[in-house]
């Protein structure tokens, strides 16, 4: 795989959110995705951003467009210095919230994605990768 371009943000603000889903949408456009899949990653994106101010009291986002063989992709990693999730399987099942929201965001991100990989450690942080292929 060859990532041909990349891109980080900051996530300390909702503005911040608004600027993420926009630069997704974007880059998915410029890569070619069709409307469904923009719809997805931008989705998606909009719950991780969230979930990274939120909970992870701010962070960043690094967005890279890559290239495998023909296929080209979007692919998003969301990481934050917060206090980390303890059991991430149970945070992945819908309804579960360790705060106010949905308990959708986690569970709903790596249903929206094509690949999702999460890293967290407790007192530590979480890192959140996503990517959507065309």
């Amino acid at each position: 795989m060859t990532v041909t371009r990349t891109e980080t943000f900051p996530i300390r603000s909702g503005d911040d959110v608004v600027r993420v889903r926009q630069r997704v949408r974007a880059l998915a456009v410029e890569i070619g995705l069709g409307l469904v899949d923009q719809t997805k990653i931008i989705t998606a994106a909009s719950e991780l951003a969230r979930n990274t101010l939120d909970y992870g009291g701010g962070g960043e986002v690094r967005a890279e467009t890559v290239q495998a063989g023909m296929r080209k992709g979007l692919r998003l990693t969301f990481e934050d210095r917060g206090p980390g999730i303890v059991d991430i399987e149970r945070a992945l099942t819908d309804h579960y919230t360790s705060g106010g929201g949905l308990g959708l965001g986690l569970g709903g991100a790596k249903r929206l994605s094509n690949e999702f990989h999460i890293e967290s450690t407790p007192g530590v942080g979480t890192r959140v990768m996503i990517a959507r292929w065309k």
